[in-house]
């Protein structure tokens, strides 16, 4: 069992966000993902125009899901995000996404509720021209929140 804080963040499926079968369509797994690792970073007081105002891009290289039971229209769920690892030129996030029947707090060590989706995303640091940068040279404040949450 991990002792790390999982970063939570709660939303209800839209009737957008479903497909004919009436289930969330597979590709708004990533647009989740995205605001998971967003609220994640911004809850560590560094909010992504910050880390844009310093030049930097995060993009992504990478991601892996697994879906293990579907999510669907006005189900409550809870988007888990936790930095997976880190280095000063990459960053990775594990993700799981589960159905809840009522609101839980923030800064679980465990996440609660039926699993439905796990993932992974693996991303770089990036200057405007898109060249590699070493994070802990380009914002040494935001490195070492990241290496704390982790």
């Amino acid at each position: 069992m991990s002792t790390q804080t999982w970063h939570q963040h709660q939303l209800r499926v839209r009737y957008e966000e479903t497909d004919q079968m009436g289930v969330v369509y597979h590709a708004n797994y990533l647009t989740w993902f995205e605001i998971g690792r967003t609220e994640l970073i911004r809850e560590l007081g560094y909010p992504y125009r910050k880390i844009e105002e310093k030049g930097l891009l995060l993009p992504l290289v990478e991601a892996d899901a697994k879906f293990k039971k579907p999510a669907r229209y006005d189900d409550l769920v809870s988007i888990y995000t936790r930095i997976s690892e880190s280095s000063s030129i990459r960053i990775d996030f594990a993700y799981e996404i589960r159905k809840i029947t009522e609101v839980h707090s923030t800064g679980v060590h465990e996440p609660e509720g039926e699993l439905l989706v796990t993932g992974t995303t693996r991303h770089v640091w990036v200057n405007p021209s898109w060249k590699p940068v070493r994070i802990e040279k380009e914002a040494p404040d935001l490195w070492q929140l990241l290496t704390e949450r982790r």
